[in-house]
């Protein structure tokens, strides 16, 4: 079975995840910001979600995570959370 690790930010409003997706693109540290701003415990560890297979997250994470490509910042993507930025750190 395939399994991947993520990290994400959860924040509540589309045009926040926006404006964060573009702190990244200019360089800003997914980690820190995911620290500074992500409403999801995960936040504390930089966003990180460990390992995980296909159907362990939302419907629209696995989606992301096991087509999207490895090591970009994909979203935002919404969910029953709020809207998210993922980022699909590996995948195998």
């Amino acid at each position: 079975m395939s399994q991947a690790t993520a990290r994400h930010i959860l924040v509540d409003s589309e045009e926040k995840c926006l404006d964060l997706k573009k702190q990244i693109a200019d360089g800003a540290e997914f980690a820190a910001l995911a620290s500074e701003h992500s409403s999801c415990p995960s936040g504390k560890q930089g966003g990180d979600l460990g390992s995980f297979g296909p159907g362990m997250m939302v419907p629209e994470f696995d989606k992301v995570v096991f087509n999207e490509a490895v090591g970009e910042v994909h979203g935002p993507v919404k969910t029953q959370f709020g809207y998210h930025l993922l980022e699909v750190t590996s995948r195998d």
